[in-house]
């Protein structure tokens, strides 16, 4: 057999093959067509009753389980801004202390520096000259000013 004849034959025989098929079907149909479209639309339905209540069970887990992490992150995040504030009072209070220890020790630093500059010039024999005194500045560095974003002028 040819290829040509081959594939005639494979056609042919799908095509009787469907219609004999299809004179079966409805000849040993238990149900009449009405029947069974109404069966088949039946069944249609339930299919889509059931993919529309999965879809509402799931969305409604999804939503109970976002509802129950949502409380979790603003505990973290108050309590995490609440660290953030505790630091920074402490950085403040630690400033302070170190302001007003760097004012104390300059001040004895000048104190016992006028006393060694009275104490070198009584030994010297002369007047202690007049000199300037020891002075001790202590800078803060000033917290930045929050940034205006440019478009906001």
């Amino acid at each position: 057999m040819s290829e040509k004849s081959a594939g005639l034959g494979f056609v042919l025989g799908s095509i009787f093959g469907a219609a004999i098929g299809a004179m079966a079907g409805l000849l040993l149909a238990p149900r009449s067509g009405a029947e069974s479209r109404a069966m088949a639309s039946d069944a249609m339905n339930d299919a889509w009753d059931n993919a529309v209540d999965s879809y509402e069970r799931g969305s409604r887990v999804v939503t109970d389980k976002f509802n129950d992490f949502r409380p979790q992150v603003d505990a973290h995040t108050d309590e995490l801004r609440a660290k953030i504030d505790l630091a920074r009072e402490r950085m403040d209070q630690l400033r302070d202390t170190l302001n007003d220890a760097v004012a104390t020790t300059s001040d004895t630093v000048a104190s016992a520096v006028s006393s060694v500059a009275d104490t070198v010039s009584t030994a010297a024999g002369t007047a202690a000259p007049e000199s300037d005194p020891v002075h001790v500045e202590v800078e803060t560095k000033a917290e930045p000013a929050e940034e205006k974003p440019a478009d906001a002028e």
